[in-house]
């Protein structure tokens, strides 16, 4: 038993992948679990976004809004994410216009609400990483509405529509948590002494929320009736794109004393609001660029977490 514990516990990431994985194939290749799809599906809907509020929450606790102010490399990020995804598209449309979305979603896409947990882990500032969060979020809810009807024009859906529609997911998963946190932190700080005590609840919290979104991103890739290339040169592009976020982001945060965190603030994305977003104004065969950026960006996040433990070892 200590031995699994420990393996679970060096291995959070990947176990957790493998675990949304084979539970897709189970309900796949044993029928007598038919009957039971509705009702996971119904648990799924409700469960995920249960899971990153509550994760969220736990994570704002330990953060004192004194410590959120903008700092100069959220700016050079900022106005990356908003040039980036435009010249990404018209340098691979010109290839494939289902590509061009697909990895344009994963650039424009905002940070990870999980990001500053792995920040966290990996011993980066989870203020700075939150202050810019927050604002890559907000950033994305003006840039969208404007970028996503010209690549993809869609009847009825203007430019106030989107922006609503995107702030509808945004506000309850971000900005809600961050709210009932600053509450918690001034009218009962006992309780979230409490809460901030129970170091890796909110990691443990994102390994359920990514064996979830693990499953349905597999599920979604085995029900595709989509050209297998189109599928793979997507999943390529998407390799591209997250391992140069990855290292542009702590390239940028280098200079200003903050690598970590600006490596996992570029890199780290909210690849369910990406999904989402791909779905609602693009193409859908679109949405297999985040679904593929899950996996990336966790194995990346696995390395980075294996080479901190094994450093910390070495001490």
């Amino acid at each position: 038993m200590p031995f699994m514990w420990k393996l679970l516990k060096d291995w959070t990431l990947p176990v957790a992948m493998l675990a949304g994985t084979l539970v897709y194939f189970l309900f796949v290749w044993i029928p007598l679990l038919e009957p039971l799809k509705p009702f996971v599906r119904s648990v799924i809907d409700y469960l995920t976004p249960t899971l990153i509020f509550v994760m969220l929450f736990v994570t704002f606790c330990k953060v004192s809004p004194h410590e959120l102010r903008l700092r100069r490399w959220h700016v050079w990020l900022s106005v990356f994410q908003v040039i980036a995804c435009v010249v990404v598209y018209y340098l691979l449309a010109p290839f494939d216009k289902i590509v061009a979305q697909a990895a344009m979603v994963c650039v424009i896409c905002p940070t990870a609400t999980a990001a500053a947990v792995i920040t966290g882990k990996l011993g980066g500032s989870s203020a700075s990483l939150t202050s810019y969060t927050l604002l890559s979020n907000l950033l994305t809810t003006i840039i969208v509405p404007v970028i996503f009807p010209m690549v993809e024009p869609h009847a009825g859906i203007g430019f106030f529509i989107s922006f609503l529609l995107i702030l509808a997911k945004i506000f309850p998963l971000l900005i809600c948590p961050f709210l009932a946190a600053c509450v918690m932190q001034y009218v009962f700080p006992k309780l979230n002494a409490r809460i901030t005590s129970l170091r890796d609840l909110a990691f443990y919290l994102w390994a359920i929320s990514l064996a979830i979104v693990t499953g349905e991103t597999v599920r979604s890739l085995m029900t595709s009736h989509a050209d297998p290339n189109v599928e793979l040169w997507i999943a390529l592009a998407c390799l591209v794109i997250c391992c140069l976020q990855f290292l542009l982001g702590k390239t940028i945060g280098s200079r200003y004393n903050d690598r970590i965190s600006a490596g996992q603030a570029l890199g780290q994305k909210n690849t369910v609001l990406a999904i989402w977003m791909a779905y609602t104004f693009l193409n859908p065969l679109s949405s297999v660029g985040p679904g593929s950026y899950v996996l990336w960006q966790n194995i990346i996040n696995s390395y980075q977490l294996w080479k901190k433990r094994k450093n910390r070892l070495r001490q």
